[in-house]
């Protein structure tokens, strides 16, 4: 059956474009076929098939119309005349995978359930039926002596849905039945014979890859077994044959792959970076970096990590600062993890919101997202210089440098991993000494965001505003610079197939006092990429600088990769004087490598190369001086059980955390509390603010 069909562009590595064809979605079969036109359809020429049993759709945010399915080791790419056609073959494509078998389904090695096996099942549902009319029996007799009418309406309550447990579970020994007459059959066989093609045919198949004819012969010992074996079983279309592999005709096999550029379908293997193990793609859905020195040994303990001087101090208790502080990456083995990620993403869709999805723990990165944030000043000096520069021009071109260096800073591995979701109320306070500052003693800021940081010092404080949604504000300044930046963002996922995608929807304000300006600037989108291989994080999206006193302003798209080149982490920035519409400057290059600057002028150099850059370390008090809604302080045990891959403890440590969240947002509901934000405050646009900026303190000190 026909579910859906139509004209589709497909790519070709012959051409190294996009050629015209006919699809043909089949439901029953599951198959995706192709043809060169409608008339070769109709003369059943099939061009190429691609199989959709165990398939993952992929889309990018990006474009539109393009899409891609990853299915036999191999992937194919679509495009669609526009979003809304692209939709409708998205969700018929999804809604067959899901019929074959759930995309991400567990394919157990285990052998099917012997008669033994049903028999225990239902002997022990049978058992519980027992129990549950003994139970119901005893609750009708208890009612029928109740005297007062409000305890005998509790109790009869209770008894219609003991009753329709009762139906239940009456309902499920018949399943069982079913399904052991269906794998047992009592007075017939069931048999399933294939044949399969070793030469070409009139489809276009190539050798190999013959048609497969599906004889079935169905002998049960009841209707009701034989009616179940029917509903149960997707037959085969007669008029549609299906390959035991996708296939394209030899001019135009593609050679794409989503995480890695050489062609290691042969193998079945994915080819990883230094120090990675290799995973079959069959093997694990996640690959991620392991230590060279502990391959294969398993989690680690606390007390493994005895005679590690970055994590243990003198008196050989484990220093919880210093696993925040340490970068090395943990040994995670996901031999026991790998189907937790097969059953989540069977659980999502193309599109879907994934915002109140829990995703498993070991993947998390050893911080909260309040403190990655804190890394837009990795380079603090590249911050301040804005407000020592003379001219609105320089300070434009400054704010640029500073905002393209900000970004590369904030991934400390080449595998994607997610920060902790902060959690309603938490709050992170850092701070950062600048390189070559002047040194000075008394001149704290008891007012500022951290009374204890000196006036020549960076200070940073983020706070998470709101739960549902997520909204995480922050606020840096110098006091002596008399600079400041307040931002907030609100970060919405989406599910891409392939991919994950977070929209970061809010701005940023950088206030230079001195001048009285203000750079509004915007955030790019975040993508992890490669979700069922090696992940691996990109940007993309256009975002704007822009000061309205000065007039000046920039656009910045951040490029992501495209599936025909190799390309990766591209930005392009265009920078614009006071009503001028060609740019005075275009900057090129790698946000997380070198950009080059090219000016109206003709003039080209370096703009700024971010592997030279010296990244600034944060100072952070030690977390048994810290609040207990700070972020290291409330994440502490996390942190522990992932830094000694002890995924257990991590899982039960970060459960604890969210449910008593929930907790407290029930008894708020309940006895209609309103929450309250200790740092900020929220405007009419809502716009999220620093309760205190250095700007007000300045003025209420000039008055």
């Amino acid at each position: 059956m026909a579910v859906m069909e139509g004209s589709l562009s497909k790519w070709t590595n012959v051409m190294k474009g996009w050629q015209y064809r006919w699809f043909v979605l089949d439901e029953n079969s599951g198959l995706l076929s192709y043809y060169t036109s409608k008339e070769k359809m109709t003369r059943g020429v099939r061009r190429g098939c691609v199989r959709l049993k165990g398939a993952v759709i992929g889309i990018d945010d990006e474009d539109d119309s393009t899409f891609t399915i990853t299915v036999d080791h191999k992937t194919f790419h679509f495009q669609a005349r526009d979003a809304e056609e692209r939709e409708k073959w998205v969700r018929a494509l999804e809604d067959t995978i899901f019929r074959h078998g759930s995309r991400m389904r567990w394919e157990s090695s285990r052998p099917p359930p012997t008669m033994k096996d049903f028999d225990y099942k239902v002997s022990e549902a049978d058992a519980y039926l027992q129990l549950m009319i003994e139970q119901t029996k005893n609750l009708e007799e208890k009612i029928d002596h109740i005297e007062d009418p409000q305890e005998k309406t509790k109790c009869q309550l209770i008894l219609d849905h003991a009753n329709a447990m009762l139906n239940d579970i009456k309902h499920s020994i018949v399943l069982l039945q079913i399904a052991k007459n269906t794998a047992h059959p009592i007075n017939g066989i069931y048999q399933q014979h294939l044949s399969i093609s070793t030469h070409s045919n009139a489809a276009g198949v190539p050798p190999g890859l013959g048609d497969t004819t599906v004889q079935q012969g169905v002998e049960l010992g009841s209707e009701c077994t034989e009616n179940a074996r029917r509903r149960s079983t997707i037959p085969t279309s007669p008029s549609l044959v299906v390959p035991v592999m996708s296939y394209s005709s030899s001019e135009e096999e593609d050679d794409f792959f989503d995480a890695n550029d050489s062609p290691f379908a042969a193998s079945n293997q994915i080819p990883s970076p230094t120090g990675q193990r290799t995973f079959s793609i069959d093997e694990q859905l996640v690959s991620v970096k392991t230590t060279t020195g502990n391959q294969g040994s398993g989690p680690k303990s606390e007390q493994s990590l005895s005679s590690d001087p970055n994590v243990i101090t003198d008196n050989g208790c484990l220093d919880y600062d210093a696993l925040y502080e340490d970068d090395m990456e943990t040994d995670v083995h996901l031999e026991s993890q790998g189907s937790v990620i097969k059953h989540l993403l069977s659980q999502v869709k193309i599109g879907m919101d994934l915002t109140k999805v829990v995703l498993p723990t070991f993947i998390l990165e050893r911080r909260s997202l309040l403190e990655m944030y804190a890394d837009y000043f990795a380079h603090p000096d590249l911050f301040v210089r804005i407000a020592d520069l003379k001219e609105p021009k320089e300070r434009m071109v400054q704010v640029v440098r500073w905002y393209l260096s900000s970004y590369h800073a904030g991934r400390k591995s080449a595998v994607a991993k997610k920060p902790y979701n902060p959690i309603l109320g938490e709050v992170f306070y850092c701070l950062w000494d600048l390189p070559e500052s002047e040194h000075s003693s008394d001149d704290s800021t008891p007012d500022g965001p951290i009374p204890w940081c000196k006036r020549n010092q960076l200070s940073f404080v983020a706070e998470q505003v709101s739960h549902h949604p997520p909204i995480s504000a922050f606020y840096a300044e110098h006091y002596n610079k008399k600079i400041s930046f307040d931002a907030h963002i609100y970060t919405k996922s989406k599910f891409l197939g392939l991919s994950i995608c977070v929209y970061n929807i809010g701005c940023g304000i950088v206030s230079v006092l001195d001048y009285d300006e203000e750079y509004i600037v915007t955030f790019p989108n975040g993508y992890g990429r490669s979700i069922l291989t090696v992940p691996w994080i990109e940007l993309g999206g256009t975002v704007n600088i822009s000061c309205k006193k000065t007039g000046y302003h920039a656009d910045i798209e951040f490029i992501t990769k495209p599936f025909y080149g190799n390309k990766k982490h591209r930005v392009n920035a265009e920078v614009y004087g006071p009503e001028e519409k060609k740019p005075f400057l275009n900057v090129n290059g790698e946000w997380n490598g070198v950009m080059e600057a090219k000016w109206s002028d003709g003039e080209c150099e370096e703009f700024i190369n971010v592997n030279k850059l010296s990244i600034v370390k944060k100072k952070v008090r030690p977390i048994n001086q810290q609040l207990e809604n700070e972020s290291r302080r409330l994440w502490k045990e996390v942190t522990k059980g992932l830094r000694v891959n002890d995924i257990d403890h991590a899982t039960n440590a970060k459960g604890a955390l969210e449910q008593k969240q929930r907790d407290e947002a029930k008894y708020r509901k309940e006895n209609n509390i309103t929450w309250e934000t200790k740092l900020f405050n929220k405007s009419q646009e809502d716009v999220w603010t620093y309760i205190n900026p250095l700007k007000q303190r300045l003025c209420e000190l000039s008055t």
